[in-house]
């Protein structure tokens, strides 16, 4: 289902998080549940994967992850203060020690040249530590975008596993 660099990045996180004894937690907009899913596709995630949000919308960011609507109205549901917003949300609604949240544009229409398509924010949090924030604009197409998104998220949760 997913290929070696996501498999193998998704084991990274489960080996970190494992070796830490940390709960992990997704808050995911553009990529659909991808991060979620390629550490729930690895066999035994069960001890470690507590739980995804998809939250596509932006009455979902603020209804599952607490969201506030004057965040989203003032900065736009890609931008950097919702996926801070996003991951303390994630915290805060599950069991989990750390969370990674991803909202971004992959196309091929939405964007602006403000927020151009392949723009994507991510957030991650561990509790007792800085959140991390971070952008990038990723080239591609829809489905290039959303691969490149999901190996970042991966990424920032296994470094921040290791802290």
């Amino acid at each position: 289902m997913f290929d070696h660099e996501i498999r193998d990045a998704a084991e990274r996180v489960l080996t970190s998080c494992r070796k830490h004894g940390l709960k992990v937690v997704t808050a995911e907009s553009c990529t659909g549940g991808l991060v979620a899913a390629a550490l729930t596709a690895i066999a035994g995630s069960s001890d470690v994967v507590d739980r995804g949000f998809v939250t596509y919308s932006n009455e979902a960011k603020h209804e599952m992850l607490g969201v506030a609507l004057d965040t989203i109205d003032k900065h736009g549901a890609v931008s950097e203060a919702t996926a801070r917003a996003m991951a303390r949300g994630a915290l805060t609604h599950s069991l989990s020690d750390i969370s990674v949240s991803v909202t971004g544009v992959a196309g091929p229409g939405g964007g602006s040249a403000e927020k151009p398509v392949g723009l994507v924010h991510f957030a991650a949090a561990r509790s007792g530590f800085d959140l991390v924030a971070e952008h990038h604009v990723f080239p591609g197409d829809r489905d290039g975008i959303r691969r490149q998104a999901t190996l970042t998220a991966l990424s920032l949760l296994a470094a921040l596993a290791e802290r």
